[in-house]
């Protein structure tokens, strides 16, 4: 990923106003981010535990959303749980459920749409190894490493596509 500024971060989010944004804290190491091992920033609000953020370059440009864990979610502590972006497994609540508000009138009238995340967003750097879980070794994949990133890119993608959807016009209702 590019190297970002800070005003483009914050005039990249969909979900939430120009207010919120200008409001939102930045991760808290952002001068010493690996931007070269990054496929998108994601990171939790270090005031707001239950809140994250996510920016990334999406169908030609960057999008920037918000998320929260998904009310009356629970880490289950008990089990391991897969990240539906990268594929990582997680052992002790290293996943969350987490929602974001869809874009445009939809997210105004309430409607969400979550996914289950690596709950410190570091989706990227686990693919590459630079991070690890709390397990003693994440999977082995028949996947190349240029593969795997493909791969979270490509859900990622998907799952913004789902925030941005403007449900009423994909089924043809007219505005």
């Amino acid at each position: 990923m590019e190297p970002l500024v800070e005003q483009q971060i914050r005039a990249s989010f969909v979900n939430c106003s120009k207010g919120e944004a200008r409001r939102l804290n930045l991760p808290r190491n952002f001068a010493d981010l690996p931007w070269a091992d990054l496929d998108f920033l994601g990171w939790r609000d270090p005031g707001a535990p239950d809140r994250g953020y996510l920016v990334a370059p999406s169908r030609g440009e960057l999008t920037g959303i918000t998320l929260r864990i998904a009310p009356g979610a629970r880490r289950n502590l008990l089990r391991t749980s897969l990240c539906s972006i990268c594929v990582t497994s997680h052992a002790s609540g290293g996943v969350d459920l987490l929602v974001a508000p869809k874009a445009g009138p939809a997210g105004r009238n309430g409607n969400t749409i979550g996914t289950y995340m690596c709950a410190d967003l570091g989706c990227s750097l686990y693919v590459r190894g630079k991070k690890k879980t709390a397990l003693a070794q994440r999977f082995e994949e028949s996947l190349t490493l240029e593969e795997q990133i493909a791969r979270a890119v490509r859900n990622l993608d998907v799952f913004l596509g789902k925030v941005i959807a403007d449900d009423d016009a994909e089924a043809g209702v007219a505005l």
